[in-house]
This record gives C-alpha cells, structure tokens and sequence, in this order.
C-alpha cells in the first residue's frame, strides 16, 4: 500500500510539527515566536513540550545575541521598528520560476535551445511578493521513503502518468505519485541498469563519485546511485516534460533546471568522475561536436562518458524508435569522430548502452589531435562559464595531473589535487586544513542550536557562499546533500576544489534568481553572503529568492557580520519568517553574529490579500 497523506487529518501534521517544535525549541523558546503549521496548533504543543522539558533546551549559554546587545541594538526589537511587509504573490505564481519563466522563454529563438535556458527578468519585472505553497502542501516524505512517494498536492501535474506511464517513470496512486524506479533506457529498474554499467565502471570502490546527468527526467538514476555512495548532479530543461526537475527535488534528489543549449554549464573543468544520457535528446553529433566538447570539458581525466539509447543499436532499434536508419548511422558516425578527436577510448557497446573513458592525459593524445586540426581553447581559465558562450574547442589537460584524487570517502578530508597544486591563489594546503577544521566546529555548534539537523528532517541543503565546501563536508551523511554554490563575484573559484572532494555544486550569481522551483530546499545557509552582495544589488532581491526555494517550515542560518545581519534581519522583519540572532560560538566579542531562522507554514488563499 502506497503511504497516502490525509488531507482530512492533518495530514500528519501534528507528528511533524511536534517533531520540528521540539527540535528547535532551544531558540524559539527564548524568541517566543513558534512556528505554525496552518492549523493552529503549534502554540499548544509548543507550551507542552515546554512543560514537558522544564524549558531546559540545553543551549550554550553565550549563543545568545540580545543577551549581550539588547541595550546597545534597537532595533533588534522588530515590533518597534518600521519595515516593510511584502504580501503574498497571486496563487498562479506557485511555482514561478523567474530566469525559466515559459512566457518570457517564448519570446526568444528555438535553434540550439536558447528559449529554454536562463533568461532573466529586468529589475522592473521581479516580483516582489512572497511566493505562495500550493493549498494542501505536506511536508516531503523522509528518505529514503521520498525516493519512491511524493505527495501529489506538492506538485499536482499529472501528465508524466500518461506520457511515460509504460516506461514506469511516475504513477498516480490517490494523493501520492509513485516512482517505480524505471526509465525510459531501463525498463527492468534503475538499479539493474546500474548493475549493467558497473560492470564496466569502477562504481563500488568509490572511484567514480560524482556523477552529471543531462536530461535527467525525474532523475531516478540519481535517486538509485545514492545508495552506491554515488551523488548525481541531474538536470533538465524546465518543462520539457511537466515538472520533471520539480518531482526530483520533492524526490530529495539533487536536480536543476538546465539545458545544453549555447552557453557553458554552470560547473568548473574537470569535475565528474562519470556523464550521462539516457535518451536524454540532445544532437551529440551536430555543431561540430560541441556538446561533446562540453561535457570533455567537465569530465575529469579517467572520467566516463555514458549514452544510452538513439543511435546506440540503431540497426536494430530503428523501426520502433520511428526514424530512418540513414540518419542515425550518420549520427552515431558524428558522435564516435568526434569522441576519436577528444581521444575518448571505447570500452563498451552492448544493447543500446556505450560507454567511453576519457584518457588520463593528453601526451598520448597529441599526434592525433595535431593531424586531426583539432581547435584547442585559448581560454586561461577553462573554469570562467557564467554566461559564456559554449566554445567548438576542446579544454586543454591541466599541466598538474589529478591522478593524485583519493577514492570517496577518502577524498573527503583530503587535500584537493587544486589546492595541492596551487592553483587557487590564496589557498594552500594549510590554509585547506584550517578551513575544514574551523567548518566542524561551526557544524557542531549548528548542531546545538537546532537538533535537527542531523536527524533526517533536512534532506534538501543549500550552502549560498560554499568556499571550499567545509560546511558541507562536515555535514556529510547518507541523510543529506548540499548543493554547494560558489558566486561568480567571489574572491576565489573554488568549486573545483568542492568537487575534488566528492561533493556538488553549481556557480550562481545572488543578484539573480537560482534555477530551481519553489520550496526546493529543506535548509539554506549563508555564510558571508550578504557582506559579499552588499551594495552590488539589493538584499531584499536576494531574502526574497531565498524564501523561495526554501520549504514551509523550512529552516535557515545566516552567519555574517553583525552590522549587516541588523540590515537583514529587518527585511527578515517584513517576511513570514521567525527569526533569532545568537552571539559566535566563540563569544559575544567577535563581531560576526548568527542569525537563525524557520519560514512559517502558509498556503495560497490563506487570510493575506494576493499581490501582483
């Protein structure tokens, strides 16, 4: 029987408000503001889990910001200070995703998909309104239960049921969809698929760790690695069937809206151990090799590349794939001259599967490329990809090799081969090691302030400034992820170095939208973020787009300076947010402070009037 959340009962909500009340008691007990479910009754429960625990929470004494500045801040006092209130947007923007809007994306060229990536609005047409959850909206099912059940009022579309319904994508089943685990390439199940392909990838020995996967429909595969030790990056275009980045995330799969379409992805050179298409529609072959350029781009040296489905097998699959057989001899014939070009050995081609292993260095590589007239980029920094034009060249190999990369979990902690190197100004492997050990500090003292963030209740987790991705590290569980995001406009690239430790992550700049859905993530932290945007655009854009993608109920921990935490805490002020600033877990003498936060539970055509 599928689990079915009952809109009549509250859909669970007690169990879970309990259990969110209880867990974050230690600071909403001392702000007195609780965060409500909808339903009126986290006031009750919250008086009785006080009653209960003696309001004995357990907190460090000194995390306690208003302890030490009340008489020196006024305006920590929100109550008595102006600010600005934003309403909520009309209910038809609940899952508006500003720089993928479909009627702007409409107004721009069809050819090489540039209609379906980022197109963002002018500053005279963001909306500045809080998005609203759709009525009836659950919090997601725990994993790895959420990796088969997904409530339908949190994305109620149904068209991925009829479309793909005998390929096992996604069933409708009362107020749940199922995913069975199926695929269009792998109708036997994504792990018998897995199966296939580790039978020639070295998946088990943790090798092959990170992993991007274009065109990833409902990302099962993603879903399925995880239990492998393997974390997929998986995106898709907005749309190109109903939702489908949308059902990933709610899946707690890591997923973006994304095309291959003119300009570079969003991630550094040589940062998967493995790419893939299933079926996944992209012209591999066409503009010269491009795409495929591309994806060289970002495998690492050793990395795979897998494609599954037209025109692999084309002699057979013709008839039923409805296509005539010339023309995918020909495009198979583009795809291995061009996999020949990027010295891309074959190691497999069975069925509708082959898989290619891109070669360790280049030395072997350069007679063949020379005589081939191969076009290498001139580009110094092979990293620099927000909004640049996708090149038809192909990535130079690095003059340092990144052979010396560890195995997961052993890369982990491990100096990354970018550190070691000196490629990173600024970072050596001392610097490396401080910033690891300062970040399991900081975790811990997290992990006091609200108990629950090691408990499964977060499994969605965005990191806003990630450096070298220390939060994340030390965060590491089989319960979570973190999407690690490196702005364009910070002082250092490093999400090299965040990959080279077997973890994900994407460039971003703040000023704009991310390219995700609404209520995407369980967890966002900040650290630095608004003192690095301050003045290079305006932080309400940035607060808004948080409350976004941040899940009802949704937590937040924003660590900055305590000047500029004031600022934000202010607009916070005008957001349905509860909110509280603590001291640094060193004391109240450092000037960086903590601001913690919970987004209220509320729906559309709840009591506020719509906006916009």
């Amino acid at each position: 029987m599928a689990p079915k959340p009952n809109p009549g009962d509250n859909r669970t909500r007690s169990s879970i408000q309990i259990f969110i009340v209880a867990g974050l008691c230690c600071f909403f007990y001392i702000l007195g503001a609780w965060q409500r479910s909808g339903f009126g009754k986290a006031d009750n429960l919250a008086m009785e889990i006080t009653k209960n625990t003696g309001g004995d929470c357990n907190i460090i004494s000194n995390l306690n910001f208003e302890t030490h500045h009340g008489g020196e801040i006024t305006s920590t006092d929100d109550s008595v200070s102006e600010k600005k209130v934003f309403k909520p947007c009309a209910p038809k923007y609940t899952d508006y995703t500003p720089c993928q809007d479909q009627r702007r994306a409409m107004t721009f060229p069809r050819d090489n998909m540039i209609y379906r990536e980022r197109h963002c609005p002018p500053e005279e047409e963001k909306l500045h309104c809080l998005i609203p959850a759709p009525k009836g909206y659950v919090t997601p099912f725990p994993w790895p239960k959420s990796r088969d059940y997904v409530p339908y009022a949190n994305a109620p579309y149904k068209s991925l049921t009829v479309e793909k319904a005998i390929q096992n994508w996604v069933q409708y089943e009362g107020n749940v969809f199922r995913f069975p685990g199926g695929g269009t390439q792998f109708p036997q199940g994504a792990d018998k698929y897995i199966d296939q392909l580790a039978s020639v990838i070295p998946i088990k020995n943790g090798t092959v760790r990170t992993l991007l996967d274009t065109g990833c429909g409902v990302a099962s595969l993603g879903a399925y690695l995880w239990s492998r030790n393997v974390i997929a990056m998986s995106f898709a275009p907005r749309d190109s069937h109903e939702a489908q980045v949308q059902f990933a995330l709610e899946r707690g799969v890591p997923a973006v809206i994304g095309v291959l379409g003119t300009i570079k992805v969003p991630y550094p050179s040589r940062a998967f151990d493995m790419a893939h298409c299933s079926r996944c529609l992209i012209p591999w072959g066409a503009n010269d090799g491009k795409y495929l350029m591309e994806v060289d781009r970002v495998l690492r040296p050793g990395g795979y590349w897998v494609l599954s489905g037209p025109p692999i097998n084309w002699k057979v699959n013709y008839k039923a794939w409805q296509r005539p057989k010339e023309e995918l001899q020909e495009e198979q014939r583009q795809i291995e001259e061009a996999a020949k070009m990027l010295c891309w050995e074959k190691k497999y081609e069975k069925g509708e599967i082959a898989i290619w292993q891109k070669r360790m260095d280049g030395d072997s590589c350069h007679s063949k490329q020379d005589e081939s007239q191969v076009t290498f980029c001139k580009s110094s920094d092979p990293d620099d990809v927000w909004y640049q034009k996708m090149e038809t060249c192909v990535t130079p190999y690095p003059d340092t090799s990144s052979s010396a990369l560890k195995n997961f979990p052993e890369r982990l902690y491990a100096v990354p081969p970018r550190v070691a190197s000196g490629s990173i100004p600024g970072v050596s492997a001392e610097k490396y090691q401080e910033d690891s050990n300062k970040w399991k500090k900081h975790v811990k003292a997290y992990k006091r302030i609200n108990r629950l963030l090691d408990s499964g209740r977060y499994r969605n987790i965005m990191d806003m400034n990630a450096g070298l991705g220390g939060f994340a590290a030390a965060l590491q569980s089989p319960k979570l992820w973190v999407m690690n995001v490196v702005p364009t406009i910070a002082e250092r690239s490093t999400l090299g170095a965040v990959y080279e430790r077997g973890l994900i992550g994407i460039y971003h700049d703040w000023c704009e939208a991310f390219s995700t859905y609404p209520r995407s993530y369980d967890l966002i932290h900040a650290n630095g973020l608004f003192s690095l945007y301050n003045k290079k655009c305006n932080l309400e854009d940035i607060l808004l787009e948080m409350d976004r993608i941040l899940r009802p109920e949704g937590a937040v921990i924003i660590r900055d300076e305590v000047d500029v935490l004031i600022k934000v805490k202010k607009i916070i002020g005008g957001m349905r947010w509860d909110t509280k600033m603590m001291d640094h877990e060193d004391g109240p003498l450092v000037p960086e402070k903590i601001l913690v936060a919970v987004k209220q539970y509320w729906v559309a055509g709840g009591n506020s009037t719509s906006t916009q």
